[in-house]
């Protein structure tokens, strides 16, 4: 498989406007010269945002950082009675949880994107390697859903029939 077979794939693996359609699409045929310097910072942007989303997706599923933070639930539960368990005091955990859960939100489905990708692209890859493999199967990750059942009732069919 050439380099131009692999980014098509990847292009169909990942929805147009996500994010890795700008790395599929980094550097391919056609792409105007004056672009070119908006594609390297737009490419730079998101290897760094990849590297630190895989970075905080993997220490936060750490021992570590759930240690942290039950640690500062159990300061934040024991400062209670010293605050009179306030407004303020609830407003403190209240704010910290969600602005971490929002921001971790966005982390995560990176991570996810990323992870979901590489796998599609390894299936692709097998079913474009094995010799009596549907390859019409290959991409079908971008099935509606009507046709990813009528697919599913195919293989229903097909196992009742073995």
């Amino acid at each position: 498989m050439d380099e131009n077979e692999i980014r098509a794939q990847a292009a169909r693996a990942c929805p147009a406007g996500t994010p890795g359609n700008a790395i599929a699409g980094a550097g391919a045929p056609g792409a105007s010269a004056s672009g070119a310097g908006a594609e390297t910072l737009s490419h730079k942007l998101l290897n760094a945002f990849d590297a630190f989303a895989t970075h905080v997706t993997k220490w936060a599923g750490s021992p570590v950082a759930f240690t942290l933070a039950l640690a500062a639930v159990l300061i934040w539960a024991l400062a209670g009675p010293m605050f009179g368990y306030s407004e303020t005091w609830q407003l403190v955990i209240n704010t910290g949880t969600t602005i971490v859960t929002f921001l971790m939100v966005f982390l995560i489905q990176q991570s996810q994107n990323k992870d979901c990708r590489a796998v599609h692209l390894k299936l692709d890859e097998l079913l474009h390697a094995i010799k009596n493999a549907r390859e019409d199967m290959i991409d079908i990750e971008n099935f509606s859903e009507e046709e990813l059942d009528r697919l599913a009732e195919e293989f229903k069919k097909r196992r009742k029939e073995v």
